[in-house]
Order: C-alpha cells, then sequence, then structure tokens
C-alpha cells in the first residue's frame, strides 16, 4: 500500500483527495472506498495507506482500498 496524507475531503460531498507520499499526482478518493474499508469520515492532514485502481466509468485513478496509517 502507498503511503499519503489526506489533502482534503468533504463528508457531505463523500469525495475528496489524497496526496501520496512520494509527491506523486493527487488521488480521487469517494466515500464507497471509505465504506468498504469500515471507515466514516477523513480528516485533512490525516495518514493514511491506500491501493489505486483505474475507475470503470472514467478511465482515472481513484483509490480502491484505504486504511489509516
Amino acid at each position: 500500500m502507498t503511503p499519503g496524507i489526506v489533502k482534503f475531503y468533504n463528508a457531505s460531498r463523500g469525495f475528496g483527495f489524497i496526496q501520496p507520499a512520494d509527491g506523486g499526482n493527487d488521488v480521487f478518493v469517494h466515500v464507497t472506498a471509505l465504506e468498504r474499508a469500515g471507515m466514516t469520515n477523513l480528516v485533512e492532514g490525516q495518514s493514511v495507506k491506500f491501493d489505486t485502481e483505474i475507475d470503470r466509468r472514467n478511465g482515472k485513478t481513484a483509490v480502491a482500498n484505504i486504511e489509516a496509517a
């Protein structure tokens, strides 16, 4: 899993972005990834670990699995 920091998360809209620790591009995270992991929310600055996948609907990279670090 890739380590990263939550850059932004809007709980009311159900999405946000994570900045990978390696300095790569920010990665989109949707509330459904949190629900699969048994998480309810993310907080800006929170350390996480995550895996990515290509979203079949739009072809963009998004968080597939996530856990608190």
